[in-house]
């Protein structure tokens, strides 16, 4: 199975290889499975070749410590650098990277810390800090506590409830697949443990606003008019502070990517890749004429 070698990052990759490389970087406790595979072939399609990764403490990925561990000693910067790894490891020099929720706040925490890794960035319902003008959620004191364990059955039967009180519009197929998405977690590796050390993490991270001022790549971000968790504010702070980047809020929509917006998503991501290309063509151009006229 595919490891990055000091750290253990599991990632699997899709799509054409010769494809635009486009990372995607799940949220807060979620494994690589949480992308839908429909919204992963719509990407694939598109023309990407996708690269999904288990952040640290989940999944097949290394874990920072056992059940009765809090606390991992890691921040965002760390996982970030997780990223790094895999790019190394599949001997990328650059990706387009999305990120969702906690992912978003990796993805920003890369494009800032590693500038030149950074492609474009899609920033999916994420904030760039702590303040109560985002954070809709509370503090959660007991995510850094010692987690409870429960049986499989228990854990699957959670999911789908969750999703239903969510999501009380989504048809029934929705549901079985955050049943079997469930499922298949559990089966991969189940170690609620992990969900305590990332929430540490998250609780340390630094303000980031400020720094997305210097952000270069072209950047996208979506939000959801009606996210329960985080606000859109925070993605419309983020534009403000992007130079050149492009905002989506979209009533309704919610802590999710809704099956209905995926082609307004691949779109958007597909966009920024080209504002990339134009970019890129653009400096070589300039490049091109800068030495003819050095040779005149």
């Amino acid at each position: 199975m595919p490891f990055t070698s000091d750290v253990e990052i599991y990632y699997e990759t899709a799509g054409d290889p010769s494809g635009e490389p486009l990372v995607l970087i799940e949220g807060f406790g979620g494994q690589l499975i949480g992308w839908h595979e429909e919204f992963c072939a719509l990407l694939a399609d598109a023309g990407f070749h996708l690269i999904r990764l288990d952040n640290r403490d989940v999944g097949l990925s290394q874990k920072f410590g056992g059940p009765e561990d809090v606390d991992g000693g890691y921040g965002l910067s760390d996982m970030a650098d997780d990223v790094v790894r895999v790019l190394d490891a599949l001997g990328l020099e650059s990706a387009h990277v999305a990120g969702r929720s906690m992912g978003g706040m990796i993805a920003q925490t890369l494009a800032i810390e590693h500038p030149r890794r950074v492609r474009g960035l899609a920033l999916f319902y994420s904030i760039p800090g702590r303040s109560p003008r985002y954070v809709l959620h509370g503090e959660h004191p007991e995510r850094l506590t010692v987690q409870p364990r429960h049986g499989r059955d228990e854990v699957i039967a959670y999911a789908a409830a969750a999703h239903r009180e969510a999501r009380p519009d989504h048809p029934e197929s929705e549901v079985a697949w955050a049943r079997d998405r469930a499922a298949e977690a559990y089966d991969r590796c189940y170690a609620p443990d992990g969900m305590a050390r990332q929430w540490a993490a998250l609780m340390r991270a630094p303000e980031r606003l400020e720094r997305l001022r210097a952000v270069g790549a072209p950047t996208v971000l979506v939000h959801g008019r009606d996210d329960p968790l985080l606000h859109w504010h925070a993605s419309a702070d983020m534009a403000e502070a992007i130079p050149g980047s492009e905002l989506h809020v979209y009533p309704g929509m919610g802590h999710w990517l809704e099956r209905h917006l995926w082609p307004d998503y691949v779109a958007a991501i597909t966009r920024t890749a080209s504002r990339y290309e134009s970019a890129l063509a653009a400096a070589g151009q300039d490049a091109g004429q800068d030495a003819g006229q050095d040779a005149g």
